[in-house]
């Protein structure tokens, strides 16, 4: 269960990075890697069975849909849109995983 929280820990802080180095974005590089930093602490705390890692997974999901799901709306460009999919699909995933240990 910890698998995804690293994958997009990663790719969410290269995008960040990516989108730093590109267009000189500080909000890009603040937002990535600061999604990264929390997607990697639920993976950490999903990995060695703490408290609140599904909680922690499920907040940095939203936190991805809410800053990018209003400029996929606005912009429809590939980037906030591909993001807003990502952050949808990991909060599902999550959503699912808390349905079936906690309720």
């Amino acid at each position: 269960m910890e698998h995804p929280a690293f994958t997009l820990a990663v790719l969410c802080s290269v995008g960040g990075i990516a989108g730093y180095a590109r267009r000189k974005s500080l909000p890009s590089l603040m937002g990535g890697v600061g999604v990264g930093i929390l997607y990697g602490i639920s993976g950490y705390l999903l990995k060695e069975n703490k408290e609140y890692g599904i909680h922690t997974a499920l907040a940095a999901s939203l936190l991805l849909i809410g800053a990018s799901a209003p400029r996929a709306i606005r912009l429809k460009k590939p980037v906030p849109v591909a993001l807003s999919i990502i952050g949808l699909t990991a909060g599902a995933y999550y959503a699912k995983k808390y349905s079936d240990f906690y309720l």
